[in-house]
């Protein structure tokens, strides 16, 4: 089975930007669209970002259209998430997660990373 790695999480301050990247242990991952999550302490998961198999199709979240850029290298067998713009909102645990198809709902998501810790200082 496919394992997730996050990484590139940190402490940043409001209008900062950071990038996250996850990188799943097997080759198989171009077959897989990818999701971004985020679960900030005493909330549920929410939806963030996500990418078909080949990029041509991404869907993001309201909340932080026009900020975050999701992105994919099959090559490199890594997805990205850039996050600009980044607010005290923001702060999170942000999850990586793999899946049959382009769904926003984490439920449809089969593999999850660990997580990594963003924090955004006012």
């Amino acid at each position: 089975q496919v394992q997730l790695v996050e990484s590139g999480g940190g402490l940043v301050q409001a209008g900062g930007s950071l990038r996250l990247s996850c990188a799943p242990s097997k080759r198989t991952f171009s077959t897989y669209a990818m999701g971004w999550f985020r679960q900030a302490p005493g909330k549920e998961r929410e939806f963030v970002a996500a990418i078909t198999r080949t990029g041509g199709r991404i869907n993001y979240a309201d909340s932080v259209k026009g900020r975050f850029t999701i992105s994919r290298d099959n090559a490199e067998n890594t997805v990205y998430l850039q996050m600009n713009s980044l607010k005290p909102e923001d702060t999170a645990v942000y999850y990586c997660a793999a899946a049959n198809t382009l769904v926003v709902m984490a439920s449809f998501y089969s593999v999850w990373g660990q997580g990594t810790q963003v924090t955004v200082s006012s």
